[in-house]
């Protein structure tokens, strides 16, 4: 063979390989920064969600704490949050939420609370009925932050 052809084949495979490479890394690189990117929406998109479902969960509690009528347009709103939860939320936040949902239908059948009551319970934690769920939330949050980076 010609020195000259094999010099020239080299010089092809040398551009070809890195040309590959440079190809292989741009691909990989925008993978990686899509995947960011899903991760942040989502991360994002739950975020906002699980704040609804706190606000109307506290707002239909404390209804329910002081009235033995149900909040139905509050209830139905938060079953649809609830709803929306179990499309993409983990078992542990769905579960959570779901105890959150029944805890407050079960206080309308209690008899309503006094301020003095509610005091009570503010001071020994009772009161508190969305904690456990923002803890579950808060983990589920933790877990998705080696996905993103």
């Amino acid at each position: 063979m010609d020195v000259s052809i094999i010099s020239a084949l080299a010089a092809l495979t040398g551009a070809a390989v890195g040309g590959l490479t440079s190809g292989m890394a741009a691909w990989l690189n925008h993978r990686s920064q899509v995947r960011v990117e899903w991760a942040l929406h989502e991360k994002s998109r739950r975020q906002t969600l699980y704040r609804d479902f706190i606000e109307d969960a506290a707002k239909c509690y404390i209804d329910a704490l002081q009235h033995d009528k149900a909040d139905i347009p509050g209830l139905v709103s938060l079953y649809a949050k609830l709803s929306a939860m179990r499309a993409v939320s983990s078992r542990k936040v769905i579960q959570c939420a779901d105890d959150v949902v029944r805890k407050i239908l079960d206080i309308y059948l209690e008899p309503d609370k006094s301020f003095v009551e509610l005091r009570e319970m503010a001071v020994d934690g009772t009161i508190d009925l969305l904690r456990g769920f923002s803890e579950v939330c808060r983990d589920e949050f933790e877990q998705m932050r080696p996905i993103q980076f």
